[in-house]
């Protein structure tokens, strides 16, 4: 008997207000530190003073919980940006490395041929003599 595999299956379902089980945690997680930023503030400082920080942590919230690029979530694009920008170095190709070697890529060496500074005569230099023997025979 076949089944059929849903092709989206790690796509999170919304429960609430088109958010996800995840983001709702996350929302009301920090929402709560947020609250208790501003009760721990508020008895030393005015309200308006004490809110300004506990503000602050709900709308960063908010971005973190909302955020999609590239269906990417905000967790898995920051540590994507932060590997591009700590790998974005030149790359150097180098021919007889194995695929599975880390490797540099788009930088190619030119290798210097070794040209030999002595040629060897010895064979013309026979031929030479052979033929003033024979001219001095004619």
């Amino acid at each position: 008997m076949q089944y059929k595999i849903p092709v989206q299956i790690e796509n999170e379902d919304p429960i609430f207000l088109g958010l996800s089980l995840k983001q709702l945690i996350i929302l009301m997680g920090w929402w709560a530190i947020a609250y208790m930023i501003f009760k721990w503030l508020a008895p030393n400082i005015w309200n308006q003073v004490a809110a300004i920080p506990a503000i602050i942590v709900a709308i960063f919230t908010l971005v973190v919980v909302l955020f999609k690029h590239s269906e990417m979530t905000f967790i898995p694009f920051i540590l994507n940006f932060i590997r591009h920008k700590t790998n974005s170095d030149p790359k150097i190709w180098s021919k007889w490395i194995d695929s599975f070697e880390p490797i540099e890529v788009w930088y190619v060496i030119q290798e210097q041929k070794v040209k030999k500074s002595s040629i060897d005569t010895s064979a013309k230099e026979k031929k030479i003599e052979a033929m003033k023997d024979k001219l001095n025979k004619i």
